[in-house]
């Protein structure tokens, strides 16, 4: 009989946790290569070889939810945490487990290889590469997982596993591999350029297709054999492998400009709307006060593709002005023909000071200074006089005709 189903459940009450909705948080370092928590954590160290060897059959132990009865099984998940001195018992105790006859042990075995391999490899990577190959289909799939765990830690290890599994003929099995393989360029670049530099010269479109989204991986730390990679893609005869590859350029304009510059020039007569979407994309995060970046816009200004133009019109003022912007924008109106365009370019061809309101005309010009000693204004601005005023005025008008 199989150990007892493990439950979580509370400490202070003993009612069992129940699972909430809140996204589970992902592990990292070791921790990601272990085994998932469970009862195996609370086996003593000195009787887990025993157990996992079967010369024991079974192991109580108590936690803070109860007494536990565990077997063989917990006992493979928990060889990773066996002392130095045993750590070669405990290696052929998982060899042996990873060959068994049932498959829940073979499993268990797969859960303990990524931790395990820590301290010794020997043909673990081998076993694996059996064990993606089970007849068993829980077994296959619980290999692919190890594969994702493995691949990132041991990649020069991994790398004629990840040839065959990424040119599997299973849905599945391939599109486990190319994950494998994106966790692997992620920490090892060099790894990705490796694959890829085989993976887009297949006839495979499926292949170059896949491949060229893990370009996006390797595009900011992959170096000059990314950058001949993602030109390769850029030129590809498969749209989505264009398309896939164009994803890296506004990377690159990030990072390396210069390279982006080139790509992008190169990228300009593009047809799929999907790269030139991240072409254009590119483009606005050049160095506009390049003559490059410049007379790419000014081409794209005049371009087949509405958005190509769009953007490059839309990109006019920043890199020029005054009487240069004025006569461009007239140049490019001669032959533009979509009516928001022809607005906006009429705008930027109009001079203010020759062709505009009256009111635009005289916004240059300076407000007209107060002048204080003009009478009339004096008059106006003199408060009326006071009754004491008037009287005082009215005798003073007497005395002067007497």
């Amino acid at each position: 009989m199989g150990p007892k189903e493990y439950v979580a459940r509370d400490p202070r009450t003993g009612r069992r946790i129940q699972k909430r909705g809140r996204r589970k948080k992902s592990r990292t370092g070791i921790g990601a290569l272990t085994p998932d928590p469970g009862p195996w954590q609370w086996l003593p160290v000195e009787g887990i070889i025993p157990l996992a060897k079967s010369k024991v059959s079974k192991v109580e132990v108590r936690t803070d939810s109860g007494k536990w009865t565990l077997g063989r099984i917990d006992a493979i998940k928990a060889l990773h945490r066996v002392l130095d001195r045993d750590s070669q018992e405990a290696y052929e105790a998982l060899i042996d487990a990873l060959e068994d006859n049932f498959p829940d042990v073979r499993i268990a075995g797969l859960k303990s290889l990524p931790s395990f391999a820590l301290r010794r490899q020997g043909i673990l990577i081998q076993c694996l590469s059996d064990r993606l190959l089970d007849e068993d289909e829980a077994v296959s799939e619980e290999a692919m997982s190890c594969l994702k765990k493995v691949a990132p830690v041991f990649p020069s290890g991994c790398v004629e596993i990840l040839r065959r599994e990424l040119r599997s003929s299973g849905a599945k099995r391939r599109g486990n591999a190319f994950e494998s393989l994106r966790l692997a360029s992620k920490e090892w670049p060099e790894v990705g350029c490796l694959h890829l530099d085989e993976l887009i010269r297949e006839e495979d479109t499926d292949l170059r297709v896949r491949a060229s989204k893990v370009l996006q991986t390797i595009a900011s730390k992959g170096g000059a054999e990314a950058w001949d990679l993602i030109e390769w893609s850029l030129r590809d005869e498969e749209e989505r492998v264009r398309r896939n590859a164009a994803r890296t350029l506004p990377i690159l304009a990030d990072v390396e400009p210069r390279i982006a510059a080139i790509f992008v020039e190169s990228s300009m007569r593009e047809e799929d709307r999907g790269a030139r979407k991240h072409i254009i994309t590119a483009l606005k995060k050049l160095d506009m006060q390049s003559h490059k970046v410049v007379s790419m816009i000014m081409k794209g200004a005049v371009d087949e593709d509405i958005g190509m133009r769009r953007a490059c019109i839309g990109q006019l003022t920043i890199i020029m002005s005054g009487q240069e912007l004025r006569e461009a924008a007239g140049e490019l109106l001669k032959t533009e023909v979509d009516p928001a365009l022809r607005k906006r370019l009429s705008a930027l061809a109009r001079d203010p000071d020759f062709e505009g309101t009256e009111q635009e005309k005289n916004r240059k010009l300076a407000p007209l200074e107060k002048t204080h000693g003009d009478d009339s204004e004096d008059i106006l601005e003199k408060p009326p006089l006071r009754e004491d005023d008037k009287q005082q005025s009215g005798r003073r008008a007497s005395e002067d005709r007497e």
